[in-house]
């Protein structure tokens, strides 16, 4: 039986201990990693390259990272991981319309770290799976084709409204969705308070969904940002 290639990483980092540290954990799950101390460095890899996935680092010496993030994206569809020692809200924002696929706060756990990477490397594997597909979270089945959610034999009955929500957060699994996407997705307008609608909607949805609704497992809360779906069961 003949082995599959292992995924092909290019991790942008100038800081060498950080680059290694975060290089060795990739490396431990078979993966080949191509380093880029640069901004500069790391476009032109990516523009040479076949890439599985790319860890971006903001704080480069040469480029500013979302601009690194930005030439990338208009030339690869790779998944986008960013690495930020920046927490403001609207930079995050930012960086997902710039093109990013998910990001971590420095610092981070490397074990949630190395699942979201996984998680990208999985939704990248099935680029066609957006409209036909089912998604299995934390014991809830979402079925996208015939617009079904239920958990276990029960069938869950959701408003319009909450389906569209539920149904665009599963289209993007494995990525944070902004306020402004998913309102634009379910509302298709441009005036209105997002997080305002969204916080009100939510929270039906997940008295619905979730096991235990002030612990959600299916919609995570990615704080000022958006919501994205919970990591689905393998």
């Amino acid at each position: 039986m003949q082995m599959a290639d292992p995924d092909t990483i290019l991790l942008i980092e100038d800081e060498p201990q950080i680059r290694q540290t975060v290089a060795s954990a990739l490396e431990e799950r078979a993966m080949h990693v191509l380093h880029a101390s640069t901004g500069r460095e790391g476009i032109a890899i990516a523009a040479a390259q076949h890439l599985d996935l790319v860890v971006l680092d903001l704080g480069l010496p040469d480029v500013e990272g979302v601009e690194v993030c930005r030439e990338i994206r208009r030339g690869s569809t790779a998944p986008i991981v960013v690495m930020s020692a920046r927490r403001t809200e609207q930079e995050k924002v930012t960086l997902l319309t710039a093109g990013a696929d998910d990001y971590v706060t420095k610092p981070f756990g490397m074990s949630e770290f190395l699942a979201r990477i996984q998680a990208q490397l999985r939704r990248a594997r099935t680029p066609h799976r957006t409209t036909l597909s089912v998604h299995e979270v934390d014991g809830l089945t979402i079925d996208l084709p015939k617009r079904i959610v239920r958990r276990g034999a029960q069938m869950l009955h959701l408003s319009p409204i909450e389906w569209s929500i539920l149904r665009t957060l599963a289209i993007h699994a494995g990525r944070a969705v902004t306020h402004q996407q998913i309102f634009d997705a379910v509302w298709s307008r441009e005036f209105g308070n997002p997080s305002h609608y969204l916080r009100v909607y939510i929270t039906y949805l997940r008295r619905k969904i979730e096991r235990d609704p002030a612990s959600p497992r299916v919609i995570l809360t990615e704080p000022g940002v958006g919501y994205r779906l919970g990591f689905t069961d393998d």
